[in-house]
C-alpha cells in the first residue's frame, strides 16, 4: 500500500477584486461529445486575456482525443493524466486543487480547469465512497467561491454511472437540481453511522504512541500506523475536552477510531480549510486528519460531536 502523505498546508490566492467561482459540470456518453464539451471550454480558457495556461485532467485516453482535437494549440494546453491527479480521498483533490491555484493561477485564482475524478477507481467503487466525492463536490461551491477560477467537472456516464451523475447534478449550480451546499451537505450526514462493533477497544487516552502500537498489531505498516495515530492524536486535541473513551476497530487498511467531543462543531467546513500560515485554527487536526484517512465522518447533536476516522 503506498503511504500517503500531508498536503503542503497551501490555499489559493487571495483575489485582486471581485470574484465568482465558476463551477460547471459536462456529462457524456461517448467520445464526441466528451471533445464536444471539452474543447469549447479549453478554447475559452485559451482566450482568457491574463490568464495560464488551461488545464486538462482527465484519462489518458482522452487527453489524447484532446491533443488531436487542439490540433497547434495543444501545446497551450497543460494536460495532466487524472490518476497523477486524484491519487487519494476526495478532501485530497480539494488540497490538491487549492495547492495548484496557488502555485500556477493568475490573480483572483483566474485559470479554467477541466477536471475529470477515476470513476473507475476509489471514486466510483462504492455508494460511501460517492458519498464523499460528492460532498466536496457541494463544499467546492464554498471553499472557492472568491475565486474566478473557473472548473468543469466531466462526468462519462458510461464510467461514473447515472446514480452518481444525478446526485453530481445537485452540486452544481448550472443545473436545474442545484442544491444549496449546506442543505445538501447536512443532508448527507443526516445519515446515522454505523454501530461500533461490540470488540471495539476503548481507549481512556488516544495518545499516539498508543494508537500506533494498536495500528501496528492490526497489520498497519510502520509508516501507516505513523499517519494514522498522529491523525487520531491531532484530532483528539482539537476536539477537546473529549466526552468519553475512544473507540479503535478494523484490520489494515482500514483501522478505525472514532472520538467524542463534548462540544458539537457546528462548522460543515471543519478540516476542508487549510491552516494558516501563523496561528491557530479553530479545529487543526482535523485538516491533517481529512489529508491521511480515506474517511473523516463528523456528526453533530444537541450534547457534542462524534469524529470517526478511517485510514483507508
Amino acid at each position: 500500500m503506498t503511504t500517503r502523505q500531508p498536503a503542503e498546508p497551501a490555499g489559493p490566492a487571495e483575489p485582486a477584486g471581485p470574484a465568482t467561482f465558476d463551477h460547471r459540470m459536462a456529462v457524456f456518453d461517448s467520445d464526441d461529445d466528451f471533445v464536444a464539451a471539452a474543447l469549447p471550454f479549453l478554447g475559452e480558457g485559451l482566450a482568457a486575456t491574463g490568464e495560464p495556461p488551461p488545464v486538462a485532467i482527465t484519462g489518458p485516453r482522452n487527453l489524447d482525443l484532446l491533443r488531436d482535437a487542439l490540433g497547434r494549440d495543444a501545446k497551450d494546453v497543460v494536460c495532466v493524466p487524472h490518476t497523477d491527479w486524484y491519487t487519494g480521498s476526495a478532501a485530497n483533490a480539494v488540497a490538491r486543487a487549492a495547492a495548484y491555484l496557488t502555485g500556477h493561477a493568475a490573480p483572483g485564482g483566474r485559470i479554467h480547469l477541466l477536471m475529470e475524478p477515476v470513476w473507475s477507481g476509489r471514486a466510483g467503487r462504492s455508494a460511501r465512497e460517492t458519498t464523499e466525492w460528492i460532498r466536496c463536490e457541494a463544499l467546492a461551491n464554498l471553499l472557492f467561491a472568491s475565486l474566478g477560477t473557473t472548473a468543469l467537472c466531466a462526468y462519462d456516464i458510461r464510467t461514473a454511472g447515472p446514480a452518481v451523475v444525478a446526485a453530481a447534478r445537485r452540486a452544481h449550480p448550472g443545473t436545474d437540481v442545484y442544491e444549496d451546499p449546506l442543505r445538501l451537505t447536512a443532508e448527507l450526514d443526516s445519515v446515522p453511522l454505523p454501530l461500533p462493533p461490540a470488540a471495539a477497544r476503548p481507549l481512556a487516552e488516544p495518545h499516539a504512541t498508543t494508537v500506533r502500537a494498536w495500528a501496528r498489531t492490526r497489520g498497519l505498516p510502520a509508516a501507516d500506523a505513523e499517519l494514522f495515530a498522529t491523525a487520531v492524536a491531532e484530532t483528539a486535541a482539537a476536539l477537546a475536552p473529549l466526552d468519553g473513551t475512544a473507540l479503535l476497530w478494523g484490520e489494515a487498511p482500514a483501522c478505525v477510531c472514532e472520538l467524542r467531543s463534548a462540544r458539537p462543531l457546528g462548522d460543515p467546513l471543519a478540516g476542508f480549510v487549510p491552516p494558516p500560515a501563523a496561528g491557530q485554527e479553530a479545529v487543526p487536526g482535523l485538516w491533517y486528519a481529512r489529508q491521511v484517512c480515506a474517511y473523516v465522518d463528523i456528526r453533530d447533536d444537541a450534547e457534542g460531536a462524534t469524529v470517526r476516522l478511517q485510514y483507508a
